[in-house]
């Protein structure tokens, strides 16, 4: 298993965060939770049955997606670029 055991969350909000402590933008509510979304992914690879991280990673994806949301609907050129930092499809 070559998974990493643990996000980093200090690197994340340097990267997305507007200073080191800032911790409630949208930008960096949504790296974090696809952070946290890739790690519970590739638990998932491993243990098929787990229903119980499952539904966690469901309700992570409903967080993230509102935050996309609102991100697009308030200020749409953040929206983009944070799709494109992250890779995300959309």
């Amino acid at each position: 298993m070559s998974e990493e055991t643990t996000i980093d969350k200090t690197a994340i909000i340097k990267e997305f965060g507007a200073n080191e402590s800032d911790t409630g933008s949208s930008e960096v509510q949504i790296a974090l939770l696809s952070a946290r979304i890739k790690h519970l992914t590739e638990h998932l690879r491993d243990h098929r049955k787990d229903f119980h991280s499952r539904r966690g990673l469901i309700a992570l994806t409903a967080r993230r997606r509102k935050l996309l949301d609102y991100l697009k609907r308030t200020d749409f050129n953040r929206y983009t670029s944070i799709l494109e930092k992250l890779k995300l499809r959309r």
